[in-house]
């Protein structure tokens, strides 16, 4: 028999049982209490366990409160949270009142013992924790390891009033992270304001941010208060931050540096306290070393960096998020909730979703508005796990792509996939300025890209044409 003793605090009898018969089989000695206030007396009465589990909703209290009760009088105990209800509001929450880590229900009861054996051997040198304080749902679902460790980032992140830069593909909800990232913060009372930068044309993007004076420009008939005024006190969050034009990034950097700025137009130096946080799904260190993104700016928005793992990296977290949706969607919609069948997520499960959880979002929406069928099934999903295609014919454009593929590596080509992009880019640029009659700006609206970013596409499109 084990001398570390592990206690549990849940309400439910059969969480109770089963992580006491698996501790105690596994040589540990036991206790568990059904109410915090009967723990936290136990606590004040005796030796302290070397390990406490606690669940985070229970009745007459919440596990947070405990935790941070718990962490005021014994700041090294490791203290583990479970929950069935897994969001940023109680895994930050967990997380900034210095849970040692989080445990999702239903759990793994292998997980709960290297849980355990990973506690144990925690030094005592954990600070007190501060004062829990409530945040609001974001949207931000999953129980996976991947987002388990996302969730203690932002918990942590969160307290401290550096800049953030978040990276990761299309569609893993960047945006989610920042918003969580404020409303989990100090600064939460203040201001979140979004801005993406790919989606304004340069020569209004530094209007947009740092607003301009009446008469600065034709058209400025009166004074505009930019971004970062709206955004004071608060947050600031700039969306695909590698399409800003360089011209701007020097002025961004002075903001970064020594928190003013002047209007467009304007004489009057204005200062903000406003908390920077950056996104991108460009790689920033290659745009650098290609001179297209500033060094320094990306050193001041690079403090401190969340990398968000791909939908695919963390498939099991596709039913929650999926059931998410779908309540999203009949809060929206109306009516009860679509159940999906289990043979659904698990064809859900076995797509690669390469559009993240964006596409995953906008499937769930199609399924719910598409049948009056209170349970879905695989049919009622446009895409098939063994192809990633539709459930219909390919499309002859990507038959197209896949054959010419085929036929340049077959013919002993190298290179292919740049070429080949190349030229998809070429004609996705043609039919853009085409639709918007010439106009570069409008067209790079319409492709949701920077100006420069068309400029460049373009550029390279010329080239290859003269190199022809």
């Amino acid at each position: 028999m084990s001398t570390h003793e592990i206690w549990l605090l849940d309400d439910d009898a059969s969480i109770r049982y089963v992580l006491t018969e698996t501790l105690q089989d596994a040589g540990y000695r036991v206790r568990a209490f059904t109410a915090s206030a009967e723990a936290m007396a136990a606590l004040n009465s005796g030796p302290a366990p070397d390990v406490l589990f606690t669940d985070i909703r229970m009745p007459g209290g919440s596990g947070l409160d405990f935790l941070e009760a718990v962490k005021r009088m014994q700041p090294a105990l490791p203290v583990i949270v479970m929950s069935a209800f897994t969001d940023i509001r109680n895994t930050a929450g967990a997380y900034r009142g210095g849970a040692f880590d989080y445990l999702a229900k239903p759990f793994n009861l292998d997980d709960v013992l290297a849980l355990v054996e990973k506690a144990l051997p925690a030094m005592p040198s954990e600070p007190e924790a501060e004062p829990v304080a409530s945040g609001s749902d974001t949207g931000l679902v999953g129980h996976s390891p991947a987002m388990r460790e996302l969730f203690r980032q932002i918990g942590r992140m969160a307290q401290v009033p550096l800049s953030v830069l978040i990276t990761g593909e299309t569609g893993t909800g960047k945006e989610l992270v920042a918003r969580s990232l404020h409303q989990e913060s100090p600064r939460a009372g203040k201001p979140f304001v979004a801005l993406n930068t790919a989606a304004i044309p340069d020569e209004l993007l530094e209007s947009e941010l740092f607003g301009h004076e009446a008469g600065a420009f034709t058209g400025a008939s009166a004074r505009r208060i930019g971004r970062f005024e709206q955004a004071q006190g608060g947050t600031l969050f700039l969306d695909e931050i590698g399409d800003m034009p360089m011209a701007l990034q020097t002025r961004l950097l002075r903001v970064l540096a020594e928190g003013e700025f002047y209007r467009v137009g304007g004489r009057e130096l204005i200062r903000v306290d406003v908390r920077v946080i950056a996104a991108t799904h460009q790689p920033l260190e290659a745009l650098v070393a290609s001179q297209r993104f500033r060094a320094d700016v990306l050193h001041r928005l690079n403090v401190l960096r969340i990398e968000l793992p791909p939908l695919r990296a963390r498939k099991a977290d596709i039913p929650a998020l999926a059931r998410h949706f779908f309540a999203r969607a009949a809060e929206q919609l109306g009516g009860v909730a679509k159940q999906p069948r289990k043979a659904l997520l698990e064809a859900m499960q076995a797509y690669d979703w390469p559009g993240n959880v964006r596409e995953l979002e906008n499937a769930c929406w199609r399924m719910a508005s598409g049948t009056a069928q209170a349970h879905l099934a695989v049919a009622d999903w446009q895409h098939r796990p063994d192809s990633h295609a539709s459930l219909g014919a390919t499309p002859e454009w990507e038959q197209g792509v896949f054959q010419e593929t085929l036929q340049r590596l077959q013919a002993g080509q190298t290179g292919v996939h740049a070429q080949l992009k190349e030229r998809f880019d070429a004609r996705v640029l043609d039919a853009a300025l085409q639709f918007n009659g010439g106009h570069r700006q409008q067209a790079a609206l319409s492709l949701g890209l920077g100006r420069n970013t068309l400029t460049r596409k373009l550029g390279a499109k010329v080239r290859r044409k003269d190199s022809e």
